[in-house]
């Protein structure tokens, strides 16, 4: 076993004037942070003399530190508790993302299919109007004073008429209900006309589609068999821009990162700069649906994708000596670094968004902790399934015996690595990703992929909030973060 450094293992500790906090190496600094989601980046010496209680009470750093939440003997424990409370202000909400898979069919093949998808001929996979308007119903009940309903599939525009229905019930049952509604197509758009996108803007509707860069790259990876994939999601993108560009409704992209992305990361970025859009959504792969038999052609280790995360941010803020131009997953770790917000990003908040964040609506209107959990039941395991719209009740499903194991599992209090992790005011973590990649909803967070890369990113942008200049930058993207993020999950 590698012996830890010498101040980490070596430095005093005074119970008395030191309050809690847990620390990082980084090079021959340290990082300290506390459950407030405070943080601070010292010297070898300041660290040994701010754990052994001899900082210079006169000194600035000591009276940042006593601000934060470090000193106990000087600690405001209102003024910390009110930050805490805010940035886990979800914890008194019940589930507002829902989302709502339509259909199973898609006209698309992507090698990296999370849904695993069905033919176009199969219509015994569409969502019926009746299950349509029980789903409505349903998610009316939450508790959340804030509602998302999320259209999902296959391709969600493959069975158009259940979206229209939806998107006019929703509304229709808002003027009672009174709740924020916000209602999100994530689809690859070949099915769009103008029709249909006039009624979509009229509602309001925000659009989500996947763009994984320049032609070549994308429709490699998003295999279409009615012509050019990439034309007709860049076609689309555009003339949706152009209309909803000085709204709060409007469209954004997503990337999935595959193995042929891996030395693509300049052309990738300068597809989204070009395109027009506010900034890119660097999304590793995960273990699910197609993209699990196929993880020998596409997939990669947790350190090649950091390889190319690095490559990729150090070019994105090349850009923004020009225009700002941000990077989503940064964003969302740095609104919780250096805010007292949390973006609600429901992979990336302890306990995770299942059941208590999210809730998800397959086509058959049986109910799921999550999209994640609805797509093993796709592959056969019907283990994250909470009931079904055609019969119980939302308490039922919400107060079922699997949404407690969850939020029991993605408490990072009780992850052993997780608590002691200098991370875990900014981190989450995902069950069924734990049961996809291990077999356990407990996770194991030393082989964890996902926990690699989550460390390896925020790795990534503490080192870069050293440099003043790009501490400014990531400011510039938090202005932005104001917006509402449209699309909370990965």
């Amino acid at each position: 076993m590698k012996k830890p450094p010498a101040a980490a293992e070596l430095a005093p500790f005074d119970p008395v004037q030191t309050g809690f906090f847990r620390f990082r190496r980084m090079g021959n600094r340290t990082l300290i942070t506390n459950d407030f989601g405070r943080h601070c980046i010292l010297s070898e010496a300041d660290f040994r003399n701010f754990s052994a209680g001899k900082l210079d009470a006169a000194s600035p750093l000591y009276g940042r530190l006593a601000h934060d939440g470090f000193i106990r003997n000087r600690m405001d424990f209102d003024s910390q508790v009110a930050g805490w409370r805010s940035r886990n202000r979800f914890l008194w909400q019940g589930p507002s993302l829902h989302v709502v898979v339509v259909t199973l069919r898609c006209n698309h093949r992507c090698l990296y299919c999370q849904s695993n998808s069905v033919a176009m001929s199969n219509r015994g996979c569409d969502m019926s109007l009746e299950t349509a308007r029980k789903v409505v119903d349903r998610i009316f009940e939450t508790t959340s004073p804030a509602v998302t309903i999320e259209f999902q599939g296959g391709e969600p525009l493959v069975n158009w008429p259940v979206v229209e229905f939806i998107v006019s019930y929703a509304r229709r049952k808002n003027r009672e209900a009174g709740k924020h509604l916000w209602i999100n197509l994530v689809s690859n758009l070949s099915l769009l006309d103008d029709q249909r996108l006039d009624f979509l803007l009229k509602n309001q509707v925000n659009f989500c589609t996947s763009l994984d860069g320049p032609a070549d790259l994308h429709n490699k990876n998003r295999v279409f068999s009615g012509g050019n994939s990439h034309a007709r999601t860049v076609g689309w993108f555009k003339k949706i821009y152009r209309r909803t560009k000085s709204k709060m409704f409007r469209i954004e992209a997503l990337l999935t990162v595959t193995r042929a992305s891996l030395p693509r990361h300049k052309a990738i970025v300068d597809q989204y700069v070009a395109l027009g859009a506010r900034g890119v959504f660097l999304r590793s792969l995960s273990p699910l649906g197609m993209a699990r038999g196929v993880w020998d052609r596409i997939g990669y280790t947790a350190e090649e994708f950091l390889d190319f995360y690095r490559k990729a941010g150090d070019y994105i803020l090349e850009v923004n000596r020009r225009q700002v131009f941000f990077e989503q997953t940064a964003r969302i770790f740095l609104t919780k670094i250096m805010t007292d917000e949390d973006p609600n990003f429901l992979d990336l908040r302890s306990p995770c968004g299942a059941g208590i964040g999210q809730l998800a609506y397959n086509f058959d209107g049986g109910v799921y902790s999550c999209d994640e959990g609805r797509m093993f039941s796709r592959m056969g395991d019907e283990s994250f399934r909470i009931g079904s719209v055609h019969e119980g009740a939302y308490k039922d499903s919400v107060g079922h015996p699997v949404i407690r194991a969850i939020a029991v599992a993605s408490c990072l209090d009780n992850q052993i690595c997780c608590s002691n992790c200098a991370y875990k005011p900014y981190c989450g973590v995902c069950p069924v990703h734990c049961y996809a990649e291990q077999g356990t909803i407990m996770g194991h967070m030393p082989s964890s992929t996902r926990c690699r890369i989550q460390k390896g990113i925020l790795d990534y942008l503490f080192e870069k909030l050293e440099d003043p200049k790009t501490e400014r930058i990531f400011r510039k993207w938090l202005k932005q973060a104001k917006d509402r993020i449209s699309y909370q999950r990965q």
